[in-house]
């Protein structure tokens, strides 16, 4: 069983910052990469930023220059720091994880969400 829990959502006005985590936890063997992801309501979910085992990180370009993904120093964790939010950056925002179980396999596993709010 594989678990990822994110925190650090809000309200925000525009212009502000906030820090988002995700803890991946349970029988992990390893993780490929983990990302970030948000659904803004009426929209699909989108991709926000991705980071690799090898330190690859990926970006929307909504968010480049505004957004970075890193890893922490504890372990299966990833940040998502965003900076000069906007309004338009409102939405749910999913951590996913690309993770291999202990006992083989390779899977898909996504947290419950944060919600994000930024007012104009």
């Amino acid at each position: 069983q594989v678990q990822l829990v994110e925190s650090g959502g809000g309200l925000v006005q525009a212009g502000g910052s906030l820090r988002l985590s995700c803890l991946a936890s349970g029988s992990i063997f390893s993780i490929n990469a983990m990302g970030w992801y948000r659904q803004a309501p009426g929209k699909q979910r989108e991709l926000v930023a991705l980071l690799n085992s090898g330190g690859i990180t990926k970006y929307a370009d909504s968010g480049k220059d505004r957004f970075t993904i890193s890893r922490a120093s504890v372990k299966n964790t990833v940040y998502l720091q965003m900076n000069r939010l906007k309004a338009e950056d409102t939405a749910f925002y999913y951590c996913n994880g690309d993770v291999v179980p202990n006992g083989g396999g390779r899977s898909d596993y996504w947290g419950q969400g944060t919600q994000v709010n930024v007012s104009s």
